[in-house]
């Protein structure tokens, strides 16, 4: 493909998307449309450069549309990142599906959808889960932060046979949570080059499963 064939389909991409957005903006769903310019912004130039006016921009609507939705900038990053949470709890159980109840492949699956997650959509990832001065703090969303780990914690208590999510339960949830957190940290920030090389991720979650939910 050339470089004038490229650009030409770039064009054909954003023209789509400029229509697609004037379409459901015409049908109401301001609110819809403002999330998605803040994600596209977040992820295009990081959250500390995000603008109201600049997402105003992108969804083609005056700059005191937002304020109809959203009390502030803060308001309208939340709003972001619970519509990533919420995608990636769908994309979580679409994971887990067809798996058998009470195995580790539903483990590792949860596992790869996580490192999915945080790779897929960084700015998301970094805002509900950077832990410093990117993470974003928000009653709604450590409560749906909470439920997401339900999840996990439930699928350990089949894998366990057990029907509660006990101490033991929570401990070795937290275990999981832990690697794959801090894996995905490490894969986006490309930090396992100089730690060994390549690595087998399908393996690696998987054998981490399997270690974790061992009875000793």
């Amino acid at each position: 493909m050339t470089a004038q064939d490229k650009q030409q389909l770039a064009e054909a991409r954003d023209q789509t998307s400029d229509a697609l957005r004037k379409e459901r903006y015409h049908h109401g769903d301001l609110r819809e449309c403002l999330i998605e310019a803040t994600r596209r912004l977040v992820e295009d130039k990081g959250a500390d450069k995000f603008s109201v006016s600049e997402a105003c921009r992108l969804a083609g609507v005056s700059t005191a549309a937002p304020y109809k939705h959203f009390r502030d900038r803060n308001d309208m990053l939340v709003a972001m990142v619970i519509a990533g949470m919420m995608r990636h709890r769908e994309r979580m159980f679409a994971a887990i599906k067809d798996l058998p109840s009470g195995s580790p492949l539903r483990i590792k699956a949860l596992g790869q959808e996580y490192v999915d997650f945080a790779l897929n959509e960084p700015g998301v990832f970094r805002l509900k889960f950077g832990g410093y001065t990117d993470r974003l703090t928000d009653p709604q969303l450590e409560e749906i932060g909470q439920a997401t780990f339900e999840i996990v914690l439930r699928e350990v208590a089949a894998c366990l046979g057990q029907t509660d999510i006990t101490a033991d339960v929570r401990q070795r949830g937290f275990m999981l949570w832990s690697f794959v957190h801090g894996l995905s940290f490490l894969l986006h920030d490309q930090k396992l080059s100089d730690m060994g090389g390549d690595i087998d991720l399908d393996f690696m979650l998987g054998d981490i499963a399997e270690r974790i939910l061992r009875d000793v």
